[in-house]
């Protein structure tokens, strides 16, 4: 069955046209980005940690609701770029909204419009898409704090609507997702009616490990970290292995990522394995690896495994 066939039949089991768009959601970085796109679509599509910039290329996360196929593009945390890597980062995240049916602008409501969201206001003076604007983290502003950012964003950027939200506890996410399924364009499914995300399981997979070292690491651990899935094995037993490297740029950052005794990879293994077993739904096996691969930033082959361009 096509998807002109599957949105076909949901417009005929309620008579409405379907609908379908792309949502790019952007923001300065943890924002809360990630853990929105993971609600709104109702499973694990991107990794979330408390480091910042964790999200590195656009990772879109599919939702259904109403009669609209939602494609979120959980775009990179935009900054201000000083590697070049940072540069990829900030380029496919405005490259994302470009691309987009609509913008969301996600602002954190306790840090307001200091640092990199003034920048990204000003930034999207220059690009032509509808945009609305978030207010995340409300539970934790008071209201009079909150209208009065609101009012300022507005002041800047001509919104279609704002909306006051809490990616944590779900607070204001069903009026958001009710307004996009109404305003995204009518308009065939782009993806079967059971997919969640457009990223590889491979590449997913990595994503899961490298969360879990961020997660594990963050403070020890610098971002000269990189995660590729080398090896899927699907067994007879129904069972799944899985080999992944971990690429580090020096020997001292090595050690940190082993442990002593390899009890940090140890570690770092089992959170990853039990999560990859719930997402696939069968046993794994995860072999991990770590490799000192010097100045891997500034190697083109990474950053197509990561889904970036590599800037000159």
């Amino acid at each position: 069955m096509t998807q002109e066939d599957i949105a076909a039949e949901a417009a005929a089991e309620t008579n409405r046209p379907t609908h379908s768009g792309f949502v790019a959601l952007i923001g300065p970085t943890n924002a809360g980005k990630s853990t929105l796109v993971n609600r709104l679509v109702g499973a694990k599509v991107s990794i979330v940690s408390h480091k910042v910039q964790t999200t590195r290329a656009i990772v879109r996360g599919i939702a259904i609701h109403d009669n609209a196929q939602i494609v979120f593009m959980d775009t990179p945390g935009i900054f201000k770029p000083r590697r070049r890597l940072d540069r990829a980062m900030v380029t496919s995240a405005w490259g994302g909204a470009r691309d987009a049916d609509l913008i969301v602008l996600l602002i954190d409501s306790e840090r307001g419009l200091r640092g990199d969201a003034e920048a990204i206001l000003e930034g999207l003076k220059e690009v032509r898409q509808p945009k609305i604007l978030l207010l995340n983290k409300i539970d934790r502003v008071n209201r009079e704090d909150l209208l009065a950012l609101a009012a300022a964003a507005n002041e800047k950027i001509a919104f279609e609507r704002t909306f006051m939200i809490s990616a944590e506890n779900g607070s204001g996410c069903d009026d958001l997702m009710d307004y996009l399924a109404a305003t995204l364009p009518e308009g065939p499914w782009y993806y079967p009616e059971d997919q969640i995300s457009d990223l590889p399981m491979r590449q997913l997979a990595a994503e899961i490990t490298r969360e879990k070292l961020f997660l594990r690491l963050h403070q020890e651990l610098p971002y000269a970290s990189h995660v590729e899935t080398e090896k899927w094995e699907e067994r007879k037993d129904g069972s799944v292995r899985i080999e992944q490297v971990i690429y580090l740029e020096r020997d001292s950052q090595k050690k940190i990522a082993l442990g002593k005794g390899g009890e940090t990879i140890k570690a770092i293994s089992t959170a990853s394995r039990k999560e990859l077993s719930e997402i696939l739904e069968q046993p794994v096996h995860l072999f991990l690896f770590v490799k000192v691969r010097e100045n891997w930033g500034d190697d083109p082959e990474r950053f197509r495994e990561m889904g970036l361009d590599f800037p000159k």
